[in-house]
């Protein structure tokens, strides 16, 4: 059955495959530079517990900093309106499948390539904080988003140089984001997106 193209353009196939592609440049760069990755620090079912208090606890952490007037110094709501459009052209499935691949595969790539080859060159503070900016500014979308992937990218980062387990950041990046969608479409207008914005 072929992939029919969402509201935003973008067809289920195409942002599935562009998705898993990220995962797997990350996989290519790891095995291409021997890097190692880091899996053995906690059990799986220690980094599904972890990951997921630590999604729910950021994404918290984020509502209640995005009430605060004047702590994002541009329009983040505007971003929210267009990332509401793109979220709510796809079914859920879609969604949690995006998720998944967007925490296995961003994870794979910042934290076990980028910040995995840079802890051998730099030492783990400096790799920490690079591999960061960098998922910041292939999240931009305005300075204020830039903001926040990097402080979300410190969060992993750190996450992953204190557990050692891939796996627990993997979980906390899929479970935030799949939050993150369900409180945008469920309840937009914390976002400031209202029904006039949603047609």
């Amino acid at each position: 059955m072929a992939a029919a193209e969402s509201r935003s353009g973008i067809s289920s196939r195409a942002a599935l495959v562009f998705q898993g592609g990220i995962g797997v440049f990350g996989l290519i760069a790891i095995v291409l530079f021997d890097i190692p990755v880091q899996n053995g620090g906690v059990s799986f079912s220690q980094a599904l517990a972890y990951g997921c208090v630590g999604a729910f606890g950021t994404y918290g952490l984020l509502l209640l900093m995005a009430r605060i007037p004047g702590i994002f110094p541009d329009d983040l709501e505007r971003q929210m309106r267009g990332l509401h459009r793109f979220a709510s052209s796809f079914g859920w499935p879609v969604l949690v499948a995006l998720s998944i691949f967007a925490g296995v595969g961003e994870e794979l790539l910042f934290r076990g390539a980028v910040q995995g080859w840079l802890t051998g060159v730099t030492g783990e503070l400096a790799a920490v904080v690079v591999s960061s900016v960098l998922f910041g500014a292939v999240h931009y979308l305005s300075f204020a988003y830039f903001l926040v992937a990097t402080g979300l990218g410190l969060l992993l980062g750190s996450a992953y140089a204190l557990s050692d387990s891939i796996a627990l950041v993997m979980i906390w990046h899929a479970v935030y984001d799949m939050v993150a969608l369900f409180c945008l479409l469920r309840f937009p207008h914390w976002f400031g997106v209202r029904r006039s914005d949603q047609s």
